[in-house]
């Protein structure tokens, strides 16, 4: 599944708590790591009791921004025209999919574990190119993971957004 090229731009100007922004347009799996890969390079590290030369644990836990991007991934309304957006801010990062939550879910029901498959074929591939863990689990799983972040359905701008509480 091939959706053009990734698009990223500096922010130096306009929203001054804005670090860095990026446009998702590829392949899932190349869209996955490198949504992975942005947002880890944005976020900060602590050496915690590690050594001085180790990577150091991100501020959000690996596994709450997986299940977040896999979900976005799997979940998305690919009937609109509209790239997965990730924006990283001072204090929050906002992941932002296309579409709203299909049929009858709402946050609650997410938060809960409910589900409701949108795209039957992506989904049944996922295991094989992403850290898939099953369905129904992830939005539990990430806030097992890391608690500060909330949900937004936006119907008039047909959006879905989860906004990640940087400390």
């Amino acid at each position: 599944m091939i959706f053009n090229q990734i698009i990223k731009k500096n922010i130096m100007s306009g929203q001054p708590e804005l670090i860095d922004y990026l446009v998702f347009t590829q392949s899932v799996s190349d869209v996955f790591q490198k949504a992975l890969n942005f947002i880890n390079n944005n976020i900060l590290h602590s050496q915690k009791e590690r050594g001085v030369n180790s990577t150091g644990e991100p501020e959000i836990p690996r596994i709450a921004l997986e299940e977040l991007l896999v979900n976005a991934l799997i979940h998305r309304d690919y009937f609109v025209s509209a790239p997965i957006r990730i924006f990283v801010f001072f204090n929050r990062i906002e992941i932002i999919s296309p579409g709203q939550l299909p049929n009858n879910l709402t946050i609650e029901n997410i938060k809960n574990g409910n589900s409701n498959i949108r795209n039957p074929i992506i989904a049944s591939f996922a295991s094989k190119i992403l850290p898939y863990r099953g369905l129904g689990n992830g939005i539990r799983r990430a806030i097992n993971a890391y608690a500060n972040m909330n949900f937004y359905e936006d119907k008039e701008s047909n959006i879905f957004k989860v906004i990640i509480t940087r400390k």
